[in-house]
């Protein structure tokens, strides 16, 4: 194995390094680096990034990398971990989605050397990370005042990236197009094969999603002989991919009285909320145009006409079956010291 270079440094096999990335300088003359850790196994094999915060207000995703490069027990016996908790470091400081330049990080790839700010983000990010990589996962959270269900969305036509999706073994995995300018994008144009893992909501810790996150995470470096197995060995139940979704809209503007929580099976015509003027009056309500797996939702109690309010996943397969599974998923992922608390998954 030959080191491993990245910006201006040189990362041998056996070893652990964190360096800063230069981006660019604040106002303030203040330099801003991109933190990257590495961690290389004695031991030939893949290499793989992990990444949060491209969007700068989702902050689940530092978390989940922060706490799993810092287990005792987090061991890679081969290949390359490399792991940016921070992407969008300007949005951290500023606790905004977006880069100072308002462009949203996750649309200016592959960027330019020469290019906007977020531009120049981007380039750094792909040259001197994704080119490496083999393989990546990129941490996302639903947007502010919204909560996505613990989610992985890919290219589900692609065998090896829709196998990614099912060791990594979350309640749903979601078919999604490459979108132009994303990260996926440049990372599949560079062979680089990637999952996106949608949970939680903006600006907010999530235990569950957290702790999803980093077991999915294992589960994937396992999976590729970068980790230890397990002893006791698991079968993993085949788990359901919905091939397409829809965002339901408010039908008023009002306050949002909702009647279905994250994970709920919903039938065609199912009422999902009510929107009531100040006074009691009920102005609209929301029902559910098709039948589906409800993975994502609108978090605060006020709504303007026309606003998303419910993200439905939509399945071939029976409804029911996959309520129930999803259900299990979501038992297997909360840790043993939490089931003590007999409403924690009817709360999720």
């Amino acid at each position: 194995m030959k080191a491993l270079r990245i910006g201006d440094f040189d990362i041998l096999p056996g070893t652990q390094r964190k360096i800063e990335l230069p981006v660019a300088k604040l106002y303030t003359d203040a330099n801003v680096s991109l933190p990257v850790h590495i961690i290389r196994a004695k031991k030939d094999g893949p290499t793989i990034f992990i990444s949060a915060a491209v969007h700068g207000d989702e902050l689940n995703g530092i978390e989940i990398i922060r706490r799993l490069i810092n287990k005792p027990n987090f061991k890679v016996i081969r290949g390359t971990v490399i792991a940016v908790p921070m992407v969008n470091v300007y949005g951290v400081v500023n606790q905004s989605r977006y880069m100072p330049d308002r462009r949203d990080l996750n649309r200016c790839f592959p960027g330019s050397p020469k290019g906007s700010l977020a531009a120049r983000v981007a380039h750094i990010f792909l040259t001197q990370i994704v080119q490496h990589c083999d393989y990546g996962i990129d941490l996302h959270t639903g947007a502010i005042h919204r909560s996505n269900l613990p989610q992985i969305r890919g290219d589900m036509n692609d065998e090896e990236t829709k196998l990614l999706a099912q060791v990594f073994a979350v309640p749903v995995i979601l078919h999604s197009n490459l979108l132009d300018g994303s990260l996926r994008e440049s990372a599949v144009k560079n062979k680089t094969k990637v999952l996106l893992y949608e949970a939680g909501e903006a600006l907010r810790f999530d235990d569950f999603s957290i702790n999803a996150g980093i077991k999915g995470i294992e589960n994937v470096l396992r999976h590729l002989k970068m980790m230890p197995q397990k002893r006791s060995k698991k079968k993993l139940k085949e788990p359901y991919i919905a091939n397409s979704s829809g965002w339901l809209r408010a039908n008023a503007s009002g306050v949002v009285n909702h009647l279905v929580k994250l994970g709920d099976q919903v039938t065609k015509g199912d009422t999902l909320a009510e929107i009531g003027s100040p006074y009691g009056e009920v102005l609209g309500i929301v029902t559910a145009s098709r039948s589906g797996i409800l993975i994502g939702k609108q978090n605060i109690p006020l709504v303007q006409e026309g606003e998303a309010m419910f993200h439905i996943a939509y399945f071939k397969e029976d409804d029911e079956s996959i309520a129930e599974h999803i259900e299990n998923v979501q038992e297997s992922l909360i840790p043993e010291d939490q089931y003590s608390d007999p409403n924690m998954l009817r709360d999720l």
